[in-house]
């Protein structure tokens, strides 16, 4: 399956339901069906960049984009004094589907050597 094909773009296409936390002409930010903390937020950009280390320097404003939004939606949920923002990168790193997005976790204490 393509990043084109992936689960989110058809989420982003309105093809199959999600709850939907926020979405401008950039991006799309849903809640993750399988939650690892108590708030468990996904940040899509629209655009289908397979991996963080695949965005180019033509991608530069929206990667800038996507973490301004991780703050408003951080703060939009309450939860901005605390929270973890991961990207997965590759199989190996845990990404299981293959179109960038950022994982805002929040609502639990995160000791030091924790991922999740």
């Amino acid at each position: 399956m393509s990043q084109a094909d992936s689960i989110f773009t058809k989420i982003i296409q309105g093809d199959i339901p999600a709850d939907i936390i926020y979405q401008d002409d950039d991006c799309i930010c849903i809640k993750d069906i399988q939650p690892q903390a108590p708030t468990h937020l996904l940040v899509i950009p629209k655009k289908p960049i397979p991996c963080l280390a695949q965005a180019t320097e033509q991608d530069h404003a929206l990667l800038g984009h996507l973490m301004l939004r991780v703050g408003d939606i951080a703060r939009h949920c309450g939860v901005e004094e605390a929270f973890r923002v991961v990207i997965n990168n590759g199989a190996d790193a845990g990404q299981t589907v293959f179109h960038l997005h950022l994982h805002i976790l929040a609502g639990k204490a995160f000791s030091e050597g924790s991922l999740v």
